[in-house]
């Protein structure tokens, strides 16, 4: 089975993992340890898929199951690719056969029948990444059924509905007696301008909408695909959080091709991970305007890096120490993540604006809400630093032209696309070497931002 690694030599070790994790949190025997994915998306089921994967056969010892909202249409498009990726593929062909599942798809390939994306994710089809099939899955469409004893949470939300369904679990894990782990994979971010701006990260909206403490919450980042990651292209990721958890469950989500890291820095990192979605939207933006321009495409990486480590500075004290992660993660997603796609898109003409932001057959473009509270939270005089030049006070955002185009172009609609590379070609434009050497220099680490004491501090 692809993406399997609980096979020969690797099923002792992870039943070792799993006894291990099972310990720190006191799960006794004949108690299974209980791992539930809220949300549905591409990352989401293919995070859950690994983890049914490497320890399903210890179905006496850990229960995986998804949750994802009922009554989700696929369309007649989506059930006849479906149909052809099925049969392509003889070991998903043969599956759905002795699960007596594979009559439904033919008619719907027919239109004789409306399948549901809840119905395809227990067979193993996620509706946002249809090419890669994954393992059938435990589905749950009730939300408290799917919560209320769970140890461990993992967020395959979008940023942007988080906080919403986080609040209706906490009402569920009010009478909790013991706190559960969660594990958030959404990279987004919130601004929040009173008394104070800051910015509000995924972990922060759950911590808030369920009393969990932080010190149980924990984010998970990297330079991944998650169709790649399924597909057992080697890759890699961070998780984020206190001492306490990080490393057992690192150790736990470790896969031979799958290899976690850890990191005490929660929300920096976290942060981080949503930044990279902002330039990803004019790095595809990019491409489409100049045909795959090699030269020009590198012009705009250049370019955004700079200010994407200019902005580290205002949200890090020790900056340096992203670089490799953020640089990683900056680098796949300009490849050939949802959000460098959707900008091409939007070039090309073949999505408008006034689509939204949650398009079919690839969830939410997490990136256009970033930009939007980026901009806003960089726009604050409040957090003014010394122009290099006229040596005068700004706000942050007046050095960082690619953010302030793309503001006007997504959330303004005051630019065209191609507005990009009026950007990127301005002959005012400096070297984006100064732009880091002026980082350095100054002292722009903003502490507030991340809400955080010392808020007060000067430039």
């Amino acid at each position: 089975m692809v993406g399997s690694y609980a096979s020969g030599g690797s099923a002792a070790a992870a039943a070792e993992k799993l006894d291990e994790l099972r310990r720190l949190l006191g799960k006794s025997d004949g108690d299974p340890l209980r791992v539930v994915g809220v949300g549905a998306g591409a990352w989401g089921s293919v995070f859950c898929a690994l983890l049914q994967d490497a320890y399903g056969r210890h179905r006496d010892r850990v229960q995986v199951r998804v949750w994802r909202r009922p009554g989700r249409a696929v369309d007649r498009a989506d059930a006849e690719r479906l149909f052809e990726v099925i049969n392509a593929r003889e070991d998903v062909l043969r599956r759905l056969i002795r699960r007596c599942a594979y009559l439904k798809y033919v008619e719907a390939r027919l239109g004789d029948r409306t399948l549901h994306a809840d119905e395809i994710l227990r067979d193993g089809f996620c509706l946002n990444m249809l090419d890669t099939p994954l393992c059938p899955l435990k589905v749950v469409t009730n939300l408290q059924e799917a919560v209320w004893d769970a140890d461990i949470v993992v967020n395959g939300l979008p940023s942007t509905e988080t906080r919403e369904v986080f609040e209706e679990i906490g009402r569920y894990w009010k009478e909790r007696i013991t706190q559960p782990l969660i594990i958030s994979l959404a990279k987004g971010i919130e601004a929040s301008l009173d008394p104070v701006p800051r910015i509000i990260t995924p972990t922060q909206m759950i911590s808030n909408a369920t009393g969990v403490p932080l010190e149980n919450i924990l984010y998970l980042g990297g330079p991944n695909i998650a169709s790649e990651i399924y597909n057992k292209e080697y890759a890699n990721a961070r998780i984020c959080g206190a001492d306490k958890w990080r490393k057992p469950l690192a150790k736990f989500l470790r896969q031979p091709h799958f290899i976690v890291w850890d990191n005490s820095d929660l929300i920096t990192h976290e942060v981080m991970g949503g930044l990279k979605n902002v330039y990803a939207i004019g790095a595809g933006m990019v491409a489409a305007l100049t045909n795959e321009s090699a030269t020009s495409k590198s012009v705009y990486f250049s370019l955004c890096t700079s200010e994407m480590i200019y902005i580290t500075h205002l949200l890090a004290r020790e900056p340096e120490k992203l670089a490799g992660p953020l640089l990683a993660d900056t680098y796949v997603t300009l490849l050939k993540g949802r959000n460098a796609w959707y900008g091409q898109k939007l070039a090309k003409g073949e999505l408008t604006l006034e689509m939204g932001d949650s398009i079919k057959g690839k969830g939410t473009i997490q990136g256009v809400s970033a930009v939007n509270a980026f901009y806003e939270l960089l726009s604050q005089g409040s957090l003014c630093v010394m122009h290099p030049e006229t040596k005068k006070p700004v706000a942050p955002v007046e050095l960082c032209p690619i953010l302030k185009t793309l503001y006007k172009i997504l959330i303004k609609r005051e630019l065209a696309t191609d507005s990009i590379l009026q950007a990127i070609r301005d002959e005012s434009m400096y070297d984006p070497r100064e732009r880091i050497e002026m980082a350095q220099r100054q002292s722009l680490y903003r502490p507030s931002l991340l809400g955080l004491p010392n808020g007060d501090a000067k430039a």
